[in-house]
Parts: C-alpha cells; structure tokens; sequence
C-alpha cells in the first residue's frame, strides 16, 4: 500500500476548486477556508469548558461497529469533564456524530457556511471529538455527501482512498464499513491491499479538508480534539445512493445483524474477500 501526501492550497476561488478538484473528485486541504469564523479562535477548551461543561454528551467508543454493538453509545458524561478527559491524554472515548447546534443554537453564529460550491446541507451540522489515539475506521459516508472537515485546536491524521480502491480494501457488502487498518496493513489476511494508493495528511488547527463524495476516510486523533463537519450535496445520483444506503443499512444490515450476529459479520467479510480477489 501506497500513501501520498494531500495538497493543501490557500487562496482557492470557487471556480479553481469547481474545476481542479470537485468536478474531478480530488481531496484537497483548504488552510483559510474557516479564516474568517469566530470560532477559529473562540473555540478553546477552556471556553467551551466554561460556558457550556454542564451539556450532557453522549460517547461511543472504538467498538462502534462490532457486529454486536452496533452504533451502541458506551456512555453519557459532562461535556466539561469529557474536554478533560480529552486534553488529559489517550482514550477511546469520542463524540460522534452529534448536532452540538441543537442543544447549543448560539454556537452556529460562530461558524460560516462556505461558498465554494453549492448545495450546503445547512441543518446537518455534525461535531466530533476524540481523545488522543482514538480512531474513526475507515468507512465512507452513508449519505454520500461532500464534506468539508475543519479541525480546531489540535491535530488529527487523516487518510482517504478513493472509490476506485473499493474492491481493495474489502468492503463489507450492504455497509459503507471496511476492517482495514491502513496504519496497521495486514497483507496476510488482506493481500489486495497491497495495490492500494491511500492520501494521507494531517490536518491542523484552522485547516479544512474536502472529502468527496464516496471517498473512504480513517481517522486518529494525533492528540485529544475536536472538529466539525459540514456537507453538501452537488448530484442527484450521489443523494439517491445515499438514500439506497440508508435503505441496506436499515432494513438489510441492522435487521441480519440482529437475527444472525456473528454468523452474518462473517458472511460478509467472506464476499469481501471474494470481491477482492477479482484484483490480485
């Protein structure tokens, strides 16, 4: 497996993106493109801590998607005592996929919805938190949107492939989920692997990643921290995959994941492997 460094670009016009990477479905690092949000500099530790620790956050861990605990939330705590948590050192413990805006509402006069293309999704606004060393494994995005992570504060390592490399990374069928650890590649078990060419960046403070749309993402927190995610939507075809998606997750995925377990995880890492011996 291969991994290239992703081009991180200051000063793009919305024309120089449109052409030279969304119309071509390339990643691309924006370092000024939340330059101008308050809470570049308003969101710290400490005031988050200050004015909104008592907000009760739900937590998941790194066993998220094992077949038997499917998206459970591993616990609920303080929103002050997680940040504590987190900038004390490692846990696995995360946020994920929270909509801080609708127990916060003030918190979006804090952030600018780009103009760098159209079709923002302005209500889903989803923030994300970990601890130093925790992981998000790698997956594409169920709705299929574009999204544009800003990360604040500290850093975090990430690495996308692209859809080209599907077959290679022995994706489980009827998810958008992968059990390849690209930082950690078993060839023995994974040998397709081995011709994958992965992006990889580490994403700083102020800086904004464009993941395109049914791009594979995996992400470590290099330390405790936090980001936010905006998406939009530029395709018809791209929002009616993610309905289809939305559709295997809930009434073919969940329901064979409750009445099989372990014997339907196993079916699908087994026509993952058959899918990826096509390309060896």
């Amino acid at each position: 497996m291969k991994l290239v460094p992703i081009e991180k670009r200051s000063g793009l016009t919305r024309e120089e993106f449109i052409e030279n990477y969304l119309k071509p479905s390339k990643p691309v690092v924006f370092t000024d493109l939340a330059k101008d949000w308050p809470a570049v500099q308003k969101w710290t530790f400490d005031w988050l801590r200050e004015n909104h620790g008592s907000l009760d956050v739900p937590l998941v861990d790194n066993h998220i998607h094992d077949a038997d605990k499917y998206f459970q939330i591993a616990k609920t705590m303080k929103f002050g005592d997680y940040l504590t948590l987190i900038e004390n050192g490692p846990t696995d413990l995360r946020i994920f996929l929270f909509d801080i805006f609708k127990k916060i509402p003030e918190l979006a006069n804090d952030i600018r919805f780009p103009t760098i293309m159209d079709g923002f999704l302005k209500s889903y606004k989803f923030v994300f938190f970990g601890g130093e060393g925790s992981i998000t494994s790698l997956h594409y995005d169920m709705d299929c949107s574009n999204v544009f992570l800003t990360q604040f504060q500290t850093r975090k390592q990430i690495i996308l492939f692209s859809p080209e490399e599907t077959r290679r990374l022995y994706h489980h069928p009827f998810t958008v989920m992968s059990k390849v650890d690209p930082l950690n590649p078993d060839y023995e078990r994974f040998p397709a692997l081995k011709g994958a060419v992965g992006h990889e960046t580490i994403l700083t403070h102020g800086e904004t990643i464009f993941i395109p749309s049914l791009w594979w993402h995996y992400i470590r927190y290099v330390d405790g921290g936090f980001s936010l995610a905006l998406r939009a939507n530029n395709s018809i075809f791209t929002a009616v995959r993610g309905g289809m998606n939305l559709v295997r997750h809930t009434f073919v995925d969940k329901s064979m994941t409750k009445l099989l377990g372990l014997e339907w995880q196993h079916w699908k890492e087994k026509k993952a492997v058959e899918n990826a011996e096509s390309v060896l």
